[in-house]
């Protein structure tokens, strides 16, 4: 099994990976727009995540939105519905070569 390990810029919060991402989405959202982010999304049991972390809900509060609180870097996103499987991890923070990998399409979350 491949583990991929990603960090935020000063390495305060790692992450590590056990699945294999195979795109990534480009949203337009109001705050991903922002953060600049490419998400992959997979099961919360597939990420392993290690620092302290500072989470932020956005207006509608159906995900919050987690960020290293040293150098701010998003990590993912996590459902707020428990019974929800599926987060959305920031691939920026991974290896360019992992991402330059990975097929990106766009969704188009400002008009949802």
């Amino acid at each position: 099994m491949t583990v991929h390990r990603g960090s935020c810029h000063c390495g305060t919060v790692t992450l590590e990976l056990a699945d294999q991402p195979r795109e990534v989405c480009e949203c337009n959202c109001s705050i991903c727009h922002r953060l600049g982010t490419l998400w992959s999304y997979h099961s919360p049991a597939k990420l392993r995540i290690e620092g302290e972390l500072v989470g932020y809900q956005t207006g509608d509060r159906m995900l919050t939105f987690w960020h290293c609180p040293q150098c701010g870097c998003t990590t993912h996103w996590s459902p707020v519905d428990p019974a929800q499987d599926r987060m959305g991890v920031n691939m920026r923070l991974f290896a360019p070569e992992l991402l330059a990998s990975l097929a990106v399409y766009s969704h188009d979350g400002r008009s949802a």
